[in-house]
């Protein structure tokens, strides 16, 4: 059996975003050769978040606006992690969103669903977190 690893590094600019990181673990499985197996993404910070979902930006701008409904950054005073920081508001986002995925490899491709490709969720951003590519079979 072979396995893989690679960390992949963002450095988003903005507090949240969604980027499509399909292409980045296609390009991490193809070095991989596996041909059969799985592959694991997981956000490696708690405040970032890895899902599988639609590539639609009025699907993310929707996901956007729940989330902020859910746990909203401001006021910062309403959670009492936020004494001295500002980003409470993130891990509950990163829970909900979740922190990883696995795919199954077939024929030396990610075996999605239509229309399925993998994000990375930032949450708190504007500073490097690293997403981790963990990838094993034959």
């Amino acid at each position: 059996m072979k396995s893989y690893r690679k960390e992949l590094w963002f450095n988003v600019p903005a507090r949240r975003a969604f980027i499509n990181i399909t292409p980045d673990v296609e390009k991490c499985l193809k070095e991989s050769r596996v041909r059969e197996g799985l592959v694991l993404v997981n956000a490696m910070h708690i405040t970032a978040s890895v899902f599988i979902n639609d590539d639609e930006s009025g699907l993310h701008h929707d996901y956007d606006v729940w989330l902020e409904k859910l746990a909203p950054h401001a006021p910062v005073s309403q959670y009492q992690h936020n004494v001295g920081e500002d980003n409470a508001d993130a891990h509950m986002k990163r829970q909900i969103m979740g922190r990883e995925v696995v795919v199954a490899v077939t024929d030396g491709k990610l075996d999605f669903g239509a229309w399925e490709r993998i994000f990375y969720g930032e949450f708190d951003g504007r500073r490097k977190k690293r997403v981790l590519v963990k990838i094993i079979g034959e």
